[in-house]
């Protein structure tokens, strides 16, 4: 018997917000989180790039000083979404055997790999600290937060590039369809606004190069997009069995009702023009939910603002709605957080979640023309979503062809 699982808990933190509110808030009144970066070495290494949409507040702002000397910003950043997710969840009363973490990223501790990099060159291997490898691996934020919240039944890591945070909340849903657990935190984080990721991106013309005004670069289904901005930061949700949740009189946003994951066995960094894998994506995520097409009412798409990314998006979603993908309310909401790659998903389905609680689609800002090519119905202002029962749809893809998709409906 397929058991309902439902949304208790959100945090989030990334350039428009330090929770999963501020987050909401910011991202209805219409607020960039790209900013011109302040740090020395962009001048030092004359980046083609002086600008991302680094979080707003900064996780060892908000950890305890020994905490946070032993984390790298990754799982600094994981840290903070959850516990903001756990205490909004009300705390579950639940056995630590009962509690598992589903977390992701999509490239990991490269602070700290760099960093110790740095420092064996320059001080030699004595000065190398000894926590540098539990700090870099992939796996150090669901073991952090395995270790904070006595999680026990299992603590898995998903890496999928930009699709890893959805794969995330996809296994937390399909782990407790399994029996697992009965309660999971599920999310991601990433912190990789670095030298060497913003140079590198860079040379791959994948971002956009407006150093002059940052706040208006990214421009998801525009005419003028060149490119998306990274973003970093976390986000959190906690989900458990609607009869646990029940039980204990939590609240419920939302019912977590699908999701899936395809590839595209493509290209290592470009997404099929066909939209094959994601399509497919969208269509078992909607056999898994029990729903058809007609039955979708709203769609955070992926849509990073880069030149062929958004058409082949659309491509793809007019395979599996037709004519009527012009008339479902999209959200593009990367135009104001930028792009948080592995945590981008989670934060995507916090806004999803969010959307259909308040019954209000976020705007999708900076779109100055709208691209014949790429036409969803957008709009710069938030707008109602409507009365009735609704089922919104998240999209995520990633480098290595990694397509996942996850569906909501409303509580």
């Amino acid at each position: 018997m397929t058991k309902r699982i439902v949304v208790t808990g959100i945090g989030a933190s990334s350039g428009i917000g330090g929770t999963a509110q501020e987050n909401w808030d910011n991202l209805l009144a219409g607020v960039s989180g790209a900013r011109t970066m302040e740090h020395d070495w962009v001048e030092q290494y004359e980046l083609p790039v002086n600008f991302a949409a680094e979080a707003i507040v900064r996780p060892d702002q908000v950890l305890a000083r020994h905490e946070a000397k032993r984390l790298d910003p990754s799982s600094q950043f994981a840290l903070v979404a959850a516990r903001e997710a756990w205490a909004d969840a009300g705390a579950p009363e639940v056995e630590s055997e009962r509690l598992g973490v589903d977390w992701a990223t999509g490239i990991g501790g490269i602070w700290t790999l760099l960093d110790a990099w740095d420092t064996l060159r320059e001080k030699g291997p004595r000065r190398v600290m000894p926590l540098t490898v539990p700090m870099l691996m992939a796996n150090a934020p669901a073991g952090n937060l395995s270790l904070q919240f006595e999680a026990r039944a299992y603590a898995s890591t998903a890496v999928s590039a930009c699709a890893s945070s959805t794969e995330s909340i996809l296994n937390a849903y399909n782990h407790m369809q399994a029996g697992l657990a009965d309660v999971v935190i599920a999310g991601g984080s990433e912190s990789a606004i670095h030298p060497i990721t913003m140079a590198s991106f860079a040379a791959a013309q994948a971002l956009s190069k407006r150093n002059d005004d940052p706040a208006t670069a990214s421009r998801p289904t525009a005419v003028s997009r060149d490119g998306f901005v990274m973003g970093e930061g976390a986000a959190a949700l906690v989900l458990e069995t609607e009869e646990h949740a029940k039980a204990r009189g939590a609240k419920i946003y939302a019912y977590l009702v699908g999701g899936a994951v395809t590839a595209d066995s493509y290209h290592i960094t470009g997404n099929d023009p066909e939209g094959k894998g994601a399509a497919r994506a969208v269509r078992q995520t909607l056999e898994m939910a029990g729903a058809s097409a007609d039955d979708v009412t709203h769609i955070n798409a992926h849509a990073t603002s880069t030149p062929v990314g958004d058409p082949n998006e659309f491509v793809a979603l007019q395979a599996v709605f037709g004519d009527r993908i012009r008339e479902i309310p999209v959200a593009a909401t990367k135009a104001a957080t930028g792009h948080l790659l592995g945590g981008t998903g989670a934060l995507e389905a916090v806004f999803t979640v969010l959307a259909l609680k308040n019954r209000t689609v976020p705007p999708t800002i900076n779109v100055d023309e709208q691209d014949p090519e790429v036409p969803f119905l957008i709009t710069p202002k938030p707008a109602e979503l409507g009365a009735g029962d609704h089922l919104a749809i998240s999209n995520s893809f990633g480098f290595g062809g990694h397509n996942a998709v996850i569906a909501f409906r409303n509580a």
